[in-house]
């Protein structure tokens, strides 16, 4: 009975080794677990930033208004016939500071 005993307790620490310190450990699959939600997070934001690309991509084919528009706001050009008008004020923290 006494042999039995101890069989049982060796048995007993060596499985709460292997639960808690060993290969594929507690504490381990708790890390892969917040490994997988941080990479599904991360694959959530590429997909709507990839999703945003593709709708640019179809409105610049689809059409001249995404394409007139990124025109004017990225190169600066304005159609013939119109004037451009840059306005140039105070920065903010001096027009702040004269108040």
């Amino acid at each position: 009975m006494n042999r039995l005993l101890i069989a049982i307790i060796v048995l007993l620490c060596l499985l709460q080794y292997r639960l808690w310190v060993g290969e594929n450990s507690l504490p381990e699959s708790f890390q892969i677990q917040e490994q997988i939600k941080l990479q599904r997070e991360s694959n959530a934001k590429l997909i709507e930033r990839n999703q945003v690309l593709k709708e640019e991509i179809n409105d610049l084919r689809s059409g001249t208004e995404a394409l007139e528009e990124r025109a004017r706001n990225e190169l600066g050009m304005v159609k013939e016939g119109e004037t451009f008008f840059r306005v140039v004020g105070e920065p903010q923290r001096e027009a702040h500071l004269n108040r």
